[in-house]
């Protein structure tokens, strides 16, 4: 029966009040459903308490909650927590939160499995199952939202679009969740807290400044060197460098919010002084900053960590260039919810 109700969130608050004026009920009803599966977040027409029975039963007919359910919870020693996070369908995909000193991060997924085939990453061992809802993205943050109330005693801070899959081959999804979970009548928080995270998508990148989106933007950047990049990251063949700087040129003239790139540094790899004057070449076309990120092994051990002399020579020539670097350490890793792990292996 399921598969014939239409899922109840992919509705506008517009469309609800329609569906109740056309069942010969008020309007307003409409906008009382509308706050209880956003910014209440009731999983079942049951917990709208203040609606009466007839219209809960009324809603149960025509409609479902496709909501999603956290499988699995784990706990790492350094306080992050990864969920497993079971879809209606049946598929998982993870979502983690990081606690820091003052503030706790969402990372958020946006596909099953991802589009793209980055070497070093074990998501991209999965291949793309399928786009996830609106809905879907923003229940991760809801339940990441409980988990740092009742675990670290603050409501959550920070989103990172960092999960499983390429956030911008589910733009308008991920779009659409964003504007949920900035929306008053959904969780309210500021654009400025959320960052969207891409291993480079020139197109869309350019649609993202033409909309004047309000997050900040990530690129997973890795190499500013087209061999080694496409080494890495096969998918750079098809947007090389020079397409993805013209699309962060045209994305900082349009929004003037600079630019963070990711990068890891691997062992015989991108470790090399030529590879460090490449970034900072790259770096210059707009402002910017790099995060250099701790490698996590994904079992396989063709990728291993530079040494600590490869990271002090790229911290040492950025910002001999003025271009800030902070080094990031993993978090997570003993439940391989760090960057690059998160690959169902629940």
């Amino acid at each position: 029966m399921n598969n014939k109700k239409k899922d109840i969130r992919a509705l506008t608050k517009a469309q609800l009040r329609e569906f109740f004026v056309g069942e010969g009920d008020k309007a307003f009803r409409g906008n009382q459903v509308y706050e209880w599966l956003w910014s209440k977040g009731a999983h079942t027409f049951d917990d709208m308490t203040n609606i009466s029975k007839d219209t809960r039963q009324k809603l149960q007919e025509h409609f479902v909650i496709n909501h999603i359910k956290v499988d699995r919870m784990q706990k790492s020693e350094d306080g992050t927590i990864k969920n497993a996070v079971r879809l209606h369908d049946g598929l998982i995909v993870e979502s983690v939160l990081i606690p820091a000193k003052n503030r706790t991060t969402a990372c958020v997924s946006s596909q099953v499995g991802c589009s793209l085939d980055c070497r070093f990453c074990a998501t991209a061992k999965l291949k793309r199952m399928r786009n996830l809802n609106p809905d879907e993205i923003y229940d991760q943050v809801v339940a990441i939202d409980n988990e740092s109330r009742l675990y670290h005693n603050r409501p959550l801070s920070n989103i990172v679009f960092m999960g499983m899959g390429e956030p911008l081959m589910n733009y308008n999804n991920v779009l659409k969740a964003i504007d949920k979970i900035t929306s008053p009548e959904g969780l309210g928080m500021s654009p400025k807290r959320i960052v969207v995270s891409t291993s480079g998508v020139p197109k869309m990148i350019k649609k993202m400044a033409d909309e004047e989106v309000k997050f900040k933007l990530a690129v997973s950047l890795h190499s500013a060197i087209d061999e080694v990049r496409t080494s890495i990251m096969p998918f750079n063949a098809t947007f090389p460098l020079t397409d993805l700087r013209e699309a962060l040129e045209y994305w900082y003239a349009k929004t003037k919010n600079r630019i963070t790139y990711e990068y890891v540094v691997w062992d015989g790899i991108n470790d090399k002084r030529k590879d460090v004057e490449a970034l900072i070449k790259f770096c210059k076309f707009a402002p910017s900053k790099v995060n250099l990120i701790e490698y996590n092994p994904i079992d396989d051990g063709e990728f291993q960590q530079a040494h600590s002399s490869a990271i002090n020579m790229y911290v040492d020539m950025l910002e001999a260039n003025n271009i800030t670097v902070t080094v990031r350490r993993s978090r997570g890793k003993d439940i391989d919810a760090a960057c690059g792990q998160l690959a169902n292996k629940s």
